[in-house]
């Protein structure tokens, strides 16, 4: 089982994440008054994020790095791992990302999807 968490670096890392990874570098949609009150699940958000080339980048990065490590959590008989991605509110670029590596790995295995700062 993989859970992927997104989080707002504002409230805290999360202390049970096995690999945290900081998104804050990607373009924020907070700036735009239309985008702000939306989440990274709504189409907006997410056109204005497929968008800009380095959100593919740190997609793939993240995807890449996760792909790579997980054999090595299974052989260790880990029977889950945490996979937490920040940004600074925990509700758009995070949002976005865990909904698209969630999407992409549970084509594969079992995957459950929090969203920390969206069940507040």
């Amino acid at each position: 089982m993989v859970l992927f968490q997104s989080f707002g670096f504002k409230h805290g890392i999360p202390l049970d994440a096995d690999f945290v990874f900081d998104v804050r570098c990607l373009p924020n949609p907070h700036y735009d008054p239309q985008l702000r009150d939306l989440t990274g699940r709504d189409p907006d958000v997410v056109r204005f994020l497929e968008a800009d080339a380095d959100v593919e980048n740190m997609a793939r990065d993240i995807r890449e790095f996760v792909k790579q490590w997980l054999p090595s959590f299974v052989r260790d008989n880990r029977s889950y791992l945490t996979v937490a991605i920040g940004c600074t509110g925990g509700r758009h670029r995070s949002v976005y990302l865990v909904e698209r590596l969630s999407a992409h790995f549970g084509q594969q295995r079992p995957v459950l999807v929090r969203h920390r700062e969206l069940a507040v």
